[in-house]
């Protein structure tokens, strides 16, 4: 009798996995995972009897400690690593890396593949990083907060698919392809942006032997190594080099990526060739003796053909396979979490229409930056791009629509919140902070204006074509 309740538990178990993995499937899913991590951040940092605990974990040193017995060799690996910075740039370089993974993938055989296919994405998504970076220098010019410039220039795909998702058929498939096509060309843009204004003094000895490191992996890929091992190996090299020589760490994740093989061990011909003779084998094994199929003869055949679908998959899709789980599902929440976490110490925080002389207004830059300079810019670009016959109109799309769906490149989020957790670094550390939180509401506050204004456009002409 004690078997049935242990039964129903079981099969209980096994439903809720079989429920959740299908919702993890769904495209909307991610963005309101990362919602539900960024109220929680928030409520963590403000809460009274949490406050305090959040902001000591995340200011947890972990680091190894190096010593030898006679204390010839002593010293801490890696330098001023906190909870905070080992979430921003160690598990954030796997994010670059699965980004660079997919950048290289779309310009190989996807929505960046050909002149034809990637010029109207890539003209709008430089519009969308000029616009907001030009209306907010023209708010904080002179100001500390000048150096924040790069905050409200990138665009988050997951929250911007979330919503694409809900809204279903009121979109063309044709503008859904462009504004993910947008992102894709966008995040490169923002990864350039990262990496020549926002790292620190360049150790350019350090950077060398990185360069170094990095034509070696490019030899090792032309010889046609098609082990991991290697690769990882190289990658975690380059990330200590990165880390130390004052370019950020995170750059290195999509450096490496872009030298992942892209081609499988075997070619179509060879798959097909290899698969007919084990399945060929299964099928003369079967029945030579007792046992039930699969019998040992045929398990071989089996492991076999697995190993041949396996090499017939280049490492580069299998890898960025491999890791999207992980990336979606748990080093971005982990990452709202660790930084959307604001402590709001006076409520008139949330005004980001305040603007101070000396301090500027980080926040009316970043917020007029992602609910108007993104979708002015990525518009005007396109309309410049398509009335001189350099790029055609995608297909069932009319303007107001299409500024509609521009409207949703203002969805900041995990690129702008990375960004901002790099500005202000010129600043006295208390400015800095002050700088840095202004600016991480901002992009809350403007990227959840843009979407629900992006929505509620797409709605208007959606029923206004009717």
């Amino acid at each position: 009798m004690a078997l049935i309740p242990i039964y129903t538990w079981n099969k209980s178990i096994l439903a809720i996995n079989k429920r959740s993995k299908r919702l993890s499937r769904q495209p909307w899913f991610q963005g309101v995972l990362l919602l539900a991590c960024v109220v929680i951040a928030m409520l963590l940092a403000n809460l009274p009897l949490t406050s305090h605990y959040y902001h000591s974990l995340l200011e947890t040193e972990i680091q190894v400690h190096f010593a030898s017995p006679n204390g010839t060799v002593d010293f801490m690996f890696p330098k001023d690593m906190t909870v905070e910075k080992f979430i921003n740039d160690i598990l954030m370089v796997v994010f670059f890396f699965t980004v660079g993974l997919e950048i290289k993938r779309e310009i190989a055989r996807g929505e960046l593949s050909s002149v034809k296919k990637a010029l109207l994405p890539v003209i709008a998504a430089f519009g969308g990083v000029i616009m907001p970076a030009v209306i907010f220098t023209i708010v904080n010019h002179g100001t500390a907060a000048a150096s924040g410039w790069g905050i409200p220039t990138a665009t988050d795909i997951a929250f911007a698919v979330c919503i694409l998702s809900v809204l279903s058929d009121k979109v063309p498939v044709s503008l859904k392809v462009f504004l993910t096509a947008l992102a894709i060309a966008d995040d490169l843009i923002a990864i350039l942006v990262v990496a020549f204004f926002y790292g620190g003094k360049i150790n350019l000895a350090l950077l060398s032997v990185a360069l170094v490191v990095i034509l070696f992996t490019f030899l090792l890929r032309k010889l046609g190594e098609k082990k991991m091992f290697p690769y990882f190996f190289l990658s975690v090299v380059v990330w200590i080099l990165f880390y130390y020589s004052g370019i950020h760490a995170t750059m290195s994740g999509v450096v490496m990526a872009f030298l992942i093989p892209s081609k499988p061990r075997y070619n179509k011909a060879m798959y097909f060739h290899k698969r007919n003779r084990y399945i060929a084998k299964v099928d003369a094994y079967d029945g030579i003796d007792d046992e039930p199929f699969p019998n040992g003869a045929q398990r071989h055949c089996l492991r076999k053909l697995q190993n041949i679908a396996h090499d017939s998959m280049d490492m580069s899709y299998r890898v960025e396979h491999s890791l999207g789980p992980w990336v979606n599902f748990l080093i971005m929440p982990v990452f709202a979490l660790a930084n959307a976490g604001v402590q709001i110490n006076d409520p008139s925080m949330f005004n980001v229409f305040t603007f101070d002389p000396a301090m500027g207004g980080v926040g009316l830059g970043i917020f007029l930056g992602l609910l108007l300079g993104k979708p002015l810019g990525i518009t005007l670009f396109s309309w410049l791009a398509i009335k001189l016959k350099v790029c055609t109109m995608p297909k069932d799309s009319t303007w107001p629509l299409f500024f509609a769906v521009a409207c949703l490149g203002g969805i900041g989020f995990t690129m702008s919140i990375f960004v901002d957790t790099l500005s202000f670094s010129d600043q006295a550390p208390a400015v800095m902070e002050h700088l840095r939180d202004a600016g991480k509401i901002a992009v809350l506050l403007g990227s959840v204006c843009a979407g629900a204004f992006g929505s509620l456009l797409i709605n208007i002409v959606s029923r206004l074509k009717k």
